[in-house]
């Protein structure tokens, strides 16, 4: 019953609390929180539970392998989501699952040691983020009230993939429950209410966000990968979960820092980026999103749309 719980309390309950914090200051910030070890920290702890340290460091090993396959989701999302054809939400998420799970099925054959994982974590993050780019000036649209079902909706899509996840945990063995952990759980939860209710340029900023916090999802399975044998499973996910959340904020704060620096000279006051901070603002900072005019809402009766971001009309 503990366990139960946990998968369906958990992972969703932290997948709310970013979407709240994104609601407040930008679908940047939505990102970078999402892309913290909300859900693959917990599948990795219910599994040190009920399968013990061995299998856990294992698993946590093969997570960084999984953080490639996130990072190309994460790339393949934001660019599908942008081409006329593929803008709808239901269809840009498939897409993007099935090269997500394609490469974690590759990526599962794999045997490498933690350090060597690791780096390959670190580059697939950094060209993510390079293909990607900065955010371009734009507007972002005002988005429409979300509906009473919307966070409702969010936490049971998460519990329902967190729950299959780790029920076949002992069937998949320690490699591919480790590189399937880190799957767009929160990601795509996030992402695709992103794309239905703002449009592209929302999708897009909040994946970049994506990004950046996978700096801190990698120091969390690292930090399992290597200390659980040593030091047991309570102890090492309690100095990964302190050290994670350190960490990336230390990061945002410098990345903002030398956004800030650069952006000082040609910063307008009033102007926003699309990640929904203002001209001049650190991009996923604390500032909140100017108001502009809608050009995204939600479809009838409160139902996902796929408004684009840039000036398209709804879908009929």
């Amino acid at each position: 019953m503990s366990m139960l719980i946990l998968k369906l309390l958990l992972a969703p309950a932290l997948v709310v609390a970013s979407t709240l914090a994104g609601r407040r200051w930008g679908p940047a910030l939505t990102g970078t929180l999402v892309a913290l070890p909300i859900v693959a920290g917990p599948i990795l702890f219910i599994t040190w539970l009920e399968h013990g340290r061995e299998f856990t460091a294992r698993a946590a090993g093969a997570s960084l392998l999984g953080l490639v396959s996130l990072a190309l989701f994460a790339v393949v999302f934001a660019r599908l989501a942008r081409t006329a054809r593929a803008g709808h939400w239901a269809v840009t998420l498939v897409l993007a699952w099935t090269v997500c799970l394609a490469a974690d099925l590759v990526l599962g054959r794999l045997s490498v040691p933690p350090a060597l994982a690791l780096c390959l974590a670190l580059a697939a993050t950094a060209c993510g983020a390079k293909a990607l780019g900065r955010a371009r000036p734009a507007e972002l649209p005002r988005a429409a009230p979300p509906p009473r079902w919307d966070l409702p909706a969010r936490a049971a899509a998460t519990a329902l993939l967190v729950t299959a996840l780790t029920t076949a945990a002992s069937h998949l063995g320690p490699d591919l429950t480790g590189v399937l952990a880190p799957f767009p759980i929160g990601t795509s939860v996030v992402a695709t209410f992103a794309l239905a209710q703002g449009g592209a340029a929302v999708a897009e900023a909040t994946l970049r966000g994506v990004l950046r916090g996978l700096l801190g999802f990698t120091a969390f399975c690292y930090l399992v990968a290597v200390l659980t044998e040593p030091l047991g499973g309570a102890a090492t996910f309690g100095i990964a979960f302190v050290c994670t959340p350190a960490l990336q904020l230390g990061l945002v704060r410098a990345q903002g820092a030398l956004a800030a620096r650069r952006a000082a000279p040609g910063a307008r006051p009033g102007a926003a980026s699309v990640d929904g901070s203002p001209g001049g603002t650190p991009t996923g900072g604390l500032a909140p999103s100017p108001p502009s005019s809608p050009s995204a809402a939600s479809g009838p009766h409160g139902g996902l749309s796929s408004t684009a971001a840039e000036g398209r009309l709804p879908s009929p």
